[in-house]
């Protein structure tokens, strides 16, 4: 997702991503570590969309608007 479609959700939304990213990446690394992940790139994109999320969480605390 990019941050223009994080930014069209509700702060009660952003945070159910982020919780639902948080473990898909549990489980990519898990699935790593016991040799079975198809797609290592898929890691990558999860922590890019974690930060993504959590940044413009963090917009809203501080009223930044873009």
């Amino acid at each position: 997702m990019k941050a223009s479609e994080f930014r069209n959700l509700t702060t009660a939304e952003l945070e159910q991503k982020i919780a639902g990213f948080k473990e898909e990446l549990f489980n990519l690394r898990f699935q790593l570590a016991t040799g079975q992940l198809d797609n290592p790139t898929r890691i990558r994109d999860v922590r890019k969309a974690i930060a993504r999320a959590k940044t413009v969480v963090r917009e809203r605390e501080l009223g930044i608007t873009s």
